[in-house]
Order: C-alpha cells, then structure tokens, then sequence
C-alpha cells in the first residue's frame, strides 16, 4: 500500500478551475483575518496562515459564522476526565491518577497513558453529552459538505461516534490507524504468575478515526464541490484514492521533543490525514483541541490554512512554540528508533 512522503509532497490538487479554486481561498482567507485580528489570538505563521485561541471549544465554535469552517481534524481527549484539573496535576508530578504509567523497560520511561477503564457509566453518559454538544457546534460552523474527522479508542468510539451521528453529520467511514502501543495485554493485577497464560485485554494496536461529513447542499457532491470546495476527500493521487488504513509507527522521540504533549500523533500520519480532508487543496482547517499542534503543523507544512482551540494555557504555549518545528520535522532524518505513542 502507497502512503505519502513525511513532507507530504504531492502535486496542487486540479479538481476545481482556478477562478473557483480562488473562490474558496479567498473566502478562507478572509475569514483568518478577521480572526487573526480577535483579543487572544497567538498568529504562529502568516505564511501559511496558521492561528492558535487559548479557549473552549464549545463556546468557541458558538461564536462563529456558521458555514466558516471547511474541515475539522481532532484528536480529543478520549475519555474528559483525563484532562480535569485533579487529573492532570496528577499525570504531571508523575503520580498517576487515572493516567496510567507504562511498564519501562530496557532503561526507557515512556510517557503515562490514560486509563479508560476507570470511567463510570456517569462518566460514558457525560462523554455522550459532551461529544453531542461539541458535533451540534461542528456541524453548525462546517460549510455544506465539511469533514470531520476525529480520532477515538477502541473501548469509547461507539459511544462517542454514535453522539455525533445523532447530533446530524453523516458518518462516512473511518480510518484505521495501525500502531503499536502499550494499551492492553496486561495480565490479571497480583496473579501475574498465577495467571501467566492470560491477558485481561488484547494488546490494542490499532486506533479508530471516525470520518463524519455535514450534509451536502446542492444535488451532488460534484456541485457542492464547485460551490463549497468540499462533499469529498482528497485522492493520494490520479490514480489512487485515499484508503481507510493507514499504517502509521508510534511517535518518534525526536518529534515528541519538540512538543512534548502526552497524546502527541506523529505528523507522518496527521499529514496524511489534513491533506484528505481538504479535496480541492483550499479551505480553512480547525482543530478544536489543538493539544501540542500536531495538526495545525501539519496544515502549515502543506501550505493550508488553519485555526486551533487549546484550553489548557501549558498545551497552547507548548503549540505556539512547537508547531513551526514540527512542520519541518523529517523522521528520516532524525534517525529510526522510536519511543512509544
């Protein structure tokens, strides 16, 4: 299976006629600006426009135009609770809390992972709510024919991509992200030796990302694309579409250095993803939680425009000065080991 370079080298997409393909950049350009000029906003690059909000998402996307949006691509806190004050205090001084510290083993910490199996069905019914409120949002700021795309858990995605489908966006598929980690595969807690033989759950080496689309407003999507620039997902190339697994190794140390988030994804696969959801190569791009830049750095690596929302004030500093460095990152030439997702 082709998968594109780390630099996501392709050529300009050809599916729209300059003048429309000009359409919809200058659209989306006026509407960065008129952002870019808001209280708040941290401006990392006007070349390619990329602007980072230190807010809440929810009431961020209340504030919009409705129809602003061309494409939204996230990578959300799974489960809420892990990112809640007392938690993150905890996942900071190294304590634990309901962030769960991986074995280390030969001579390498690897970073504290969240442990979704601490949630309460109070807990799944506040993330269903959560992620209804936050599908409404997306789907009222999206412009006719928008993607989302969004990454989940194999133990939450029902839950969380059920919400955004009642809240009116259209699911489309997913994409299966192929990656090792160290979630799962732990035998039972004091009987290790009792129990040699069994795992309580499977090692997970895979991560789903829920494609959703806001209904199209013209009769095909060919129409919608000549209107709006959006209704499809952009092909790798003539000759082959964009495919539904992507194999993408863990987060590369050398990467993670330059924005050390702990849910950091790596931009050999975010490239991948930011180029699809753009079918014409135009538009402006919004990632609601923005956490370390991974996706606006790879939105400013191919030349798109974009707009993130981080809430915590450590991540948006953690962005503002990761995100130019990680658009330039090449993992070829910072060498082949990897430490962990």
């Amino acid at each position: 299976m082709r998968v594109l370079a780390e630099d996501g080298g392709v050529p300009a997409s050809d599916a729209l006629p300059v003048c429309q393909r000009h359409r919809v950049r200058e659209a989306s350009i006026a509407a960065w600006n008129l952002l870019a000029g808001q209280k708040g906003a941290h401006i990392v690059s006007r070349t390619p426009e990329t602007l980072l909000f230190q807010a809440d998402a929810l009431r961020w996307m209340k504030q919009r135009p409705e129809d602003s949006i061309h494409a939204i691509a996230t990578d959300p806190p799974y489960g809420l609770i892990e990112y809640e004050a007392k938690d993150h205090t905890k996942l900071r001084t190294g304590s634990g809390g309901v962030w769960r510290i991986p074995p280390s083993f030969d001579g390498a910490r690897r970073s504290p992972l969240p442990r979704f199996t601490v949630l309460t069905a109070a807990d799944r019914k506040r993330l269903e709510s959560f992620f209804g409120t936050f599908a409404r949002g997306a789907r009222r700021v999206l412009v006719p024919g928008g993607h989302l795309i969004i990454a989940s858990n194999p133990l939450l995605s029902s839950v969380v991509f059920a919400a955004i489908e009642r809240a009116g966006l259209e699911k489309r598929g997913e994409v299966i992200r192929l990656v090792q980690t160290l979630r799962g595969g732990d035998r039972p807690k004091g009987a290790e030796d009792e129990f040699a033989e069994v795992s309580v759950m499977p090692r997970s080496a895979w991560e789903p990302w829920g494609i959703f689309r806001k209904p199209i407003s013209e009769k095909t999507v060919a129409a919608n694309l000549r209107l709006w620039g959006t209704g499809g997902l952009r092909r790798v190339s003539a000759v082959e579409p964009f495919r539904d697994v992507i194999r993408s190794a863990p987060t590369h140390k050398a990467e993670r250095s330059l924005s050390p988030h702990p849910s950091l994804k790596p931009q050999g696969f975010m490239r991948q993803v930011v180029r699809a959801i753009l079918p014409v190569g135009e538009g402006l791009l919004y990632d609601p939680f923005a956490g370390g830049g991974a996706t606006l750095a790879a939105a400013h690596r191919l030349g798109h425009l974009s707009v993130g929302t981080e809430l915590d004030a450590a991540y948006v500093a953690l962005a503002v000065s990761g995100i130019l460095p990680l658009s330039a990152f090449e993992k070829r030439l910072a060498g082949a080991a990897d430490d962990g997702d």
